[in-house]
Parts: C-alpha cells; structure tokens; sequence
C-alpha cells in the first residue's frame, strides 16, 4: 500500500476548472441534505449552500442534478438539511459519494423519520423545509427551501460544524484534517 499525501486521482491544479479552484478556496459548512421515506430515502452531502434571512427563512442548496436527492425531493418536496460535525466526517465522505457505504447510506448512522424527511439522530442543529424551487443554475440544480421547523443545538467545541475547504475536512479551530 502507498500513502500519497493528495488524492491519486486528482486531476492536476492547471487543467482543472478556475471556478472549481476558486470554490475549493472557500470554507463550506458541511450539511448532509435528506429527503424521502422508507425505500426512497436519499441524501447527499452539502458545501454549497447558504441560509437566505427574511420574513420566512430560507435555504438555498446547490446540488447535483442528477442525484437521487435532486429527484427526492422535487418528489416529495420536502427536505432536511442537518449541520454534520467533525465526528460525522466519515459519515459525509459516504453520502458524498467518496467512501463505501456498506449497507446503504442510511445504514451508516441512525436516522429519525420526521415530516421533512429523515434526520441524523446525533444532529443537534437541523431544519424541515418545504420545496419553493428548484431551477438549473450553471452544472448544479439550485434547489430553495423554505424553513418550517428548525432546531438550533448548543454552540460547544465538540458540536462546532465540520468545515470543508480545497478537498479535506477541517477541525473548527484546529489544524486540517482529511
């Protein structure tokens, strides 16, 4: 076995896209976006996104158009969006699509049914939201949910959110991680 210090796979910096490269130089908050019932539960882990304040509280998602979370929730319209932690960055490599997921996603952790779709038992923070659009928006399909319940956990160290930037997971406050 070899241990590379960047990911064998990548494609070198010069032919990949400058507005990937610049996204890449943004810090994200991880969220994991979940949808669906029973069988037809879907999720996919989320960097681009952002709270949008007003009257009624929004959040708007960028997210892969051809994802089964896409499809989830123009189904059901309904979504849930959960803030993951550092603990949780094995958990956000599965539903990113970048790690296995030996007996499904949803097999990973446990999950509470709710009305807005399933929620990461351990998420402290988390809302419910209702579908307002989803439109094409460049190679993502923005998708803007309006907030109908929310739940702010404790701001403690070990809950801080877990922080995404150029590819590896950050620690809140502490040196980079994977």
């Amino acid at each position: 076995m070899t241990i590379h210090d960047t990911h064998p796979f990548a494609e070198p910096p010069e032919t990949r896209e400058p507005g990937r490269r610049l996204r890449g130089r943004v810090t994200g908050t991880v969220s994991l976006w979940t949808a669906g019932e029973g069988g037809g539960r879907a999720g996919l882990t989320v960097s681009s996104w952002l709270v949008v304040a007003g009257e009624r509280t929004r959040l708007l998602g960028l997210l892969d158009p051809d994802s089964d979370l896409a499809d989830a929730i123009e189904d059901t319209g309904r979504a849930v969006v959960q803030l993951l932690t550092w603990p949780d960055r094995d958990l956000a490599e599965a539903f990113a699509g970048a790690a296995p997921a030996p007996g499904g996603l949803f097999a990973q952790a446990t999950f509470v049914d709710t009305a807005w779709g399933p929620r990461l038992a351990s998420s402290a923070t988390w809302a419910g939201g209702r579908l307002e659009s989803a439109t094409s928006l460049g190679w993502s399909q923005q998708v803007v949910l309006v907030v109908e319940h929310l739940e702010l956990g404790d701001e403690d160290p070990t809950g801080a959110p877990l922080e995404h930037r150029r590819g590896r997971y950050r620690r809140p406050g502490g040196p980079e991680g994977r």
